[in-house]
Protein backbone atom coordinates (compact mmCIF):
# COMPACT_ATOMS: atom_id res chain seq x y z
CA UNK A 1 0.00 0.00 0.00
CA UNK A 2 1.50 3.47 -1.26
CA UNK A 3 -0.17 5.96 1.33
CA UNK A 4 -1.59 8.81 -1.10
CA UNK A 5 -4.01 11.98 -0.74
CA UNK A 6 -7.82 10.56 -0.75
CA UNK A 7 -10.74 11.98 -0.63
CA UNK A 8 -10.96 12.85 3.07
CA UNK A 9 -7.39 14.14 3.33
CA UNK A 10 -4.85 15.60 1.74
CA UNK A 11 -1.00 15.01 1.39
CA UNK A 12 1.78 16.27 -0.03
CA UNK A 13 4.12 14.44 -1.62
CA UNK A 14 7.14 15.20 0.59
CA UNK A 15 4.69 13.34 3.69
CA UNK A 16 3.07 10.89 1.46
CA UNK A 17 7.05 9.92 1.18
CA UNK A 18 7.60 9.82 5.16
CA UNK A 19 4.97 7.78 5.69
CA UNK A 20 5.75 5.16 3.26
CA UNK A 21 9.31 5.13 4.35
CA UNK A 22 8.50 4.72 7.93
CA UNK A 23 5.93 1.95 7.11
CA UNK A 24 8.62 0.30 5.36
CA UNK A 25 11.45 0.82 8.27
CA UNK A 26 8.87 0.05 10.25
CA UNK A 27 10.73 3.02 12.41
CA UNK A 28 7.89 5.27 14.43
CA UNK A 29 6.93 8.33 12.35
CA UNK A 30 7.70 11.29 14.25
CA UNK A 31 5.19 14.52 13.01
CA UNK A 32 5.85 17.55 13.65
CA UNK A 33 4.00 21.26 12.69
CA UNK A 34 1.72 23.75 13.81
CA UNK A 35 -1.17 23.15 15.85
CA UNK A 36 -3.86 22.54 13.39
CA UNK A 37 -1.99 21.23 10.25
CA UNK A 38 -3.36 17.59 10.28
CA UNK A 39 -1.20 15.95 12.20
CA UNK A 40 -4.02 13.95 14.20
CA UNK A 41 -6.00 13.57 11.09
CA UNK A 42 -3.38 11.86 9.39
CA UNK A 43 -3.06 8.92 11.68
CA UNK A 44 -6.69 8.85 10.71
CA UNK A 45 -6.08 8.69 7.04
CA UNK A 46 -3.95 6.17 7.61
CA UNK A 47 -5.76 3.90 9.23
CA UNK A 48 -8.44 4.20 6.87
CA UNK A 49 -6.06 3.62 3.98
CA UNK A 50 -4.96 0.26 5.67
CA UNK A 51 -8.36 -0.76 6.66
CA UNK A 52 -7.19 -1.15 9.98
CA UNK A 53 -8.11 -0.27 13.47
CA UNK A 54 -6.68 3.69 14.84
CA UNK A 55 -5.94 2.89 18.26
CA UNK A 56 -5.31 6.64 20.23
CA UNK A 57 -3.33 7.72 23.04
CA UNK A 58 -3.58 11.10 24.00
CA UNK A 59 -0.94 12.27 25.99
CA UNK A 60 -1.30 14.64 28.88
CA UNK A 61 0.99 16.76 31.40
CA UNK A 62 0.15 13.92 33.79
CA UNK A 63 0.48 11.05 31.55
CA UNK A 64 3.33 8.06 32.69
CA UNK A 65 4.93 5.93 30.37
CA UNK A 66 3.54 2.67 32.11
CA UNK A 67 0.03 3.88 31.53
CA UNK A 68 0.56 2.45 27.70
CA UNK A 69 1.70 -0.60 29.04
CA UNK A 70 -0.76 -1.72 31.51
CA UNK A 71 -2.10 -0.45 35.17
CA UNK A 72 -1.90 -2.65 37.83
CA UNK A 73 -5.40 -1.69 40.15
CA UNK A 74 -4.32 -2.68 43.10
CA UNK A 75 -7.58 -0.34 45.14
CA UNK A 76 -10.16 -2.49 43.52
CA UNK A 77 -8.03 -5.65 44.45
CA UNK A 78 -7.78 -4.85 48.32
CA UNK A 79 -11.69 -3.96 47.96
CA UNK A 80 -12.20 -7.51 46.69
CA UNK A 81 -10.00 -8.83 48.87
CA UNK A 82 -11.86 -7.34 51.80
CA UNK A 83 -15.29 -8.48 50.29
CA UNK A 84 -14.56 -11.90 50.11
CA UNK A 85 -15.23 -12.18 46.09
CA UNK A 86 -12.78 -14.95 44.58
CA UNK A 87 -11.18 -13.04 41.36
CA UNK A 88 -8.79 -11.65 44.17
CA UNK A 89 -6.91 -14.43 43.69
CA UNK A 90 -6.07 -14.24 40.40
CA UNK A 91 -3.72 -11.11 39.99
CA UNK A 92 -4.36 -11.14 36.27
CA UNK A 93 -8.22 -9.84 37.03
CA UNK A 94 -6.45 -6.43 38.10
CA UNK A 95 -4.67 -5.61 35.14
CA UNK A 96 -5.62 -3.26 32.62
CA UNK A 97 -3.69 -3.83 29.37
CA UNK A 98 -3.03 0.25 27.90
CA UNK A 99 -2.56 1.32 24.62
CA UNK A 100 0.74 -0.01 23.59
CA UNK A 101 -0.30 -3.33 25.10
CA UNK A 102 -3.33 -3.46 22.73
CA UNK A 103 -1.52 -2.38 19.86
CA UNK A 104 1.25 -5.03 20.57
CA UNK A 105 -1.90 -8.12 20.65
CA UNK A 106 -3.84 -6.77 18.14
CA UNK A 107 -4.59 -9.81 15.27
CA UNK A 108 -4.55 -7.33 12.62
CA UNK A 109 -1.39 -4.06 12.35
CA UNK A 110 -3.11 -1.50 13.92
CA UNK A 111 -2.08 1.94 13.68
CA UNK A 112 -0.95 3.21 16.77
CA UNK A 113 -1.33 7.66 17.83
CA UNK A 114 1.01 8.69 20.23
CA UNK A 115 -0.40 12.05 19.98
CA UNK A 116 1.16 15.50 21.39
CA UNK A 117 4.15 13.66 23.16
CA UNK A 118 5.68 16.74 23.64
CA UNK A 119 3.02 17.54 26.70
CA UNK A 120 4.48 14.91 29.05
CA UNK A 121 7.57 15.39 31.29
CA UNK A 122 10.90 15.14 29.49
CA UNK A 123 11.45 11.31 30.69
CA UNK A 124 8.45 9.99 29.05
CA UNK A 125 9.98 9.49 25.52
CA UNK A 126 13.29 7.69 27.43
CA UNK A 127 10.45 5.62 29.40
CA UNK A 128 9.31 4.27 25.99
CA UNK A 129 12.58 3.38 23.98
CA UNK A 130 12.83 -0.31 24.82
CA UNK A 131 9.28 -0.84 23.93
CA UNK A 132 9.15 0.67 20.98
CA UNK A 133 12.68 -0.44 19.68
CA UNK A 134 11.90 -4.48 21.29
CA UNK A 135 8.13 -4.43 20.69
CA UNK A 136 8.02 -5.97 23.82
CA UNK A 137 7.72 -5.88 27.82
CA UNK A 138 7.39 -7.33 30.88
CA UNK A 139 4.60 -7.58 33.44
CA UNK A 140 6.09 -7.70 36.90
CA UNK A 141 2.97 -8.70 38.65
CA UNK A 142 2.19 -11.73 36.78
CA UNK A 143 5.42 -12.62 35.46
CA UNK A 144 4.71 -12.48 31.40
CA UNK A 145 6.38 -11.04 28.80
CA UNK A 146 3.69 -9.21 25.95
CA UNK A 147 5.22 -9.69 22.86
CA UNK A 148 4.12 -7.72 19.98
CA UNK A 149 2.33 -10.29 17.03
CA UNK A 150 3.48 -7.89 14.51
CA UNK A 151 5.22 -4.44 14.31
CA UNK A 152 2.06 -1.54 14.74
CA UNK A 153 2.41 1.53 12.82
CA UNK A 154 3.23 4.27 14.70
CA UNK A 155 2.41 7.66 14.44
CA UNK A 156 3.56 10.34 16.98
CA UNK A 157 2.91 13.93 17.20
CA UNK A 158 4.87 16.74 18.38
CA UNK A 159 3.55 20.42 18.74
CA UNK A 160 7.33 21.40 19.71
CA UNK A 161 6.16 22.22 23.12
CA UNK A 162 9.86 20.96 24.14
CA UNK A 163 12.95 19.36 22.74
CA UNK A 164 12.54 15.23 22.54
CA UNK A 165 15.66 13.18 23.48
CA UNK A 166 18.04 12.81 20.85
CA UNK A 167 18.66 8.64 21.63
CA UNK A 168 14.42 9.07 21.22
CA UNK A 169 14.85 10.81 17.66
CA UNK A 170 16.91 8.49 16.53
CA UNK A 171 14.56 5.68 16.79
CA UNK A 172 12.04 7.33 14.74
CA UNK A 173 11.18 8.31 11.23
CA UNK A 174 10.77 12.36 11.09
CA UNK A 175 9.14 14.70 9.13
CA UNK A 176 7.54 18.35 9.71
CA UNK A 177 4.66 19.62 8.02
CA UNK A 178 5.04 22.81 6.74
CA UNK A 179 2.13 25.03 6.53
CA UNK A 180 0.16 24.73 3.13
CA UNK A 181 0.66 27.08 0.24
CA UNK A 182 -3.02 28.99 -1.31
CA UNK A 183 -2.99 26.41 -3.43
CA UNK A 184 -2.69 23.02 -0.87
CA UNK A 185 -5.37 25.43 1.04
CA UNK A 186 -7.79 25.40 -1.66
CA UNK A 187 -7.51 21.69 -2.20
CA UNK A 188 -7.87 20.80 1.47
CA UNK A 189 -10.55 23.60 1.65
CA UNK A 190 -12.62 21.97 -0.99
CA UNK A 191 -12.11 18.20 1.24
CA UNK A 192 -14.49 19.94 3.87
CA UNK A 193 -16.79 22.64 1.70
CA UNK A 194 -17.24 21.11 -1.77
CA UNK A 195 -19.06 23.44 -3.70
CA UNK A 196 -17.84 26.43 -2.01
CA UNK A 197 -18.12 29.83 -4.09
CA UNK A 198 -14.22 30.50 -5.53
CA UNK A 199 -14.39 34.23 -5.48
CA UNK A 200 -15.60 33.68 -1.25
CA UNK A 201 -12.69 31.68 -0.91
CA UNK A 202 -9.86 34.14 -3.19
CA UNK A 203 -11.22 36.87 -1.00
CA UNK A 204 -10.99 34.68 2.37
CA UNK A 205 -7.30 33.30 1.67
CA UNK A 206 -6.00 36.84 1.11
CA UNK A 207 -7.53 37.81 4.55
CA UNK A 208 -6.38 34.87 5.80
CA UNK A 209 -2.71 34.86 4.76
CA UNK A 210 -2.97 38.49 5.43
CA UNK A 211 -3.04 37.91 9.32
CA UNK A 212 -1.00 35.15 9.44
CA UNK A 213 2.14 37.14 8.09
CA UNK A 214 1.86 40.05 10.49
CA UNK A 215 4.33 40.73 12.45
CA UNK A 216 4.54 39.84 16.25
CA UNK A 217 1.42 37.74 16.02
CA UNK A 218 1.52 35.62 19.19
CA UNK A 219 -0.97 32.97 17.57
CA UNK A 220 -0.92 32.41 14.05
CA UNK A 221 -4.32 30.77 12.87
CA UNK A 222 -4.28 27.27 11.54
CA UNK A 223 -5.69 25.31 8.55
CA UNK A 224 -8.27 24.14 11.02
CA UNK A 225 -9.44 27.75 12.00
CA UNK A 226 -9.44 28.84 8.31
CA UNK A 227 -12.22 25.82 8.22
CA UNK A 228 -13.82 27.01 11.13
CA UNK A 229 -13.98 30.81 9.79
CA UNK A 230 -14.82 29.84 6.28
CA UNK A 231 -18.26 27.53 7.75
CA UNK A 232 -19.37 30.32 9.65
CA UNK A 233 -19.18 32.97 6.70
CA UNK A 234 -21.60 30.32 4.96
CA UNK A 235 -23.70 30.16 8.07
CA UNK A 236 -24.01 34.48 8.61
CA UNK A 237 -23.98 34.37 4.99
CA UNK A 238 -20.82 37.04 4.50
CA UNK A 239 -20.55 38.15 0.79
CA UNK A 240 -17.06 38.19 -0.88
CA UNK A 241 -17.94 42.32 -1.12
CA UNK A 242 -18.20 42.20 2.55
CA UNK A 243 -14.57 40.35 3.18
CA UNK A 244 -12.68 42.74 0.60
CA UNK A 245 -14.44 45.93 1.93
CA UNK A 246 -13.17 45.03 5.46
CA UNK A 247 -9.70 44.53 4.19
CA UNK A 248 -9.70 47.74 2.11
CA UNK A 249 -11.35 50.13 4.88
CA UNK A 250 -9.07 48.97 7.74
CA UNK A 251 -11.13 47.04 9.95
CA UNK A 252 -11.60 43.84 11.60
CA UNK A 253 -12.59 41.48 8.63
CA UNK A 254 -16.52 39.53 9.62
CA UNK A 255 -16.18 37.00 12.76
CA UNK A 256 -12.71 37.34 13.35
CA UNK A 257 -12.68 35.32 17.06
CA UNK A 258 -12.69 32.18 14.57
CA UNK A 259 -9.33 33.28 13.81
CA UNK A 260 -7.62 35.52 16.70
CA UNK A 261 -7.32 33.83 19.94
CA UNK A 262 -6.36 36.43 22.38
CA UNK A 263 -6.95 39.70 23.59
CA UNK A 264 -2.92 40.46 22.63
CA UNK A 265 -3.81 39.58 18.59
CA UNK A 266 -6.78 41.43 18.60
CA UNK A 267 -5.09 44.69 19.98
CA UNK A 268 -2.39 44.39 17.97
CA UNK A 269 -4.13 43.84 14.37
CA UNK A 270 -6.61 46.49 15.30
CA UNK A 271 -3.58 49.16 15.67
CA UNK A 272 -1.72 47.60 12.51
CA UNK A 273 -5.19 47.96 10.59
CA UNK A 274 -5.72 52.20 11.88
CA UNK A 275 -1.97 52.37 11.67
CA UNK A 276 -2.32 51.65 7.97
CA UNK A 277 -5.41 53.20 7.01
CA UNK A 278 -4.02 56.83 8.79
CA UNK A 279 -1.12 55.87 6.26
CA UNK A 280 -3.13 56.32 3.20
Amino acid sequence: MRFQSNAQYIVTAELALAVNAAVTLQKPLLIKGEPGTGKTELAKALAAALDTDLLQWHIKSTTKAQQGLYEYDAVSRLRDSQLGDARVHDIANYIKPGKLWQAFTATKRPVLLIDEIDKADIEFPNDLLHELDQMAFDVYETGETVRAVQRPVVIITSNNEKELPDAFLRRCFFHYIRFPDAEALERIVDVHLPGLSKILLTEALQSFFGLRELPALKKKPSTSELIDWLRLLLAEQVTPEQLKQSRETGGLMPLFGALLKNEQDVALVEKLLFMAKRAR
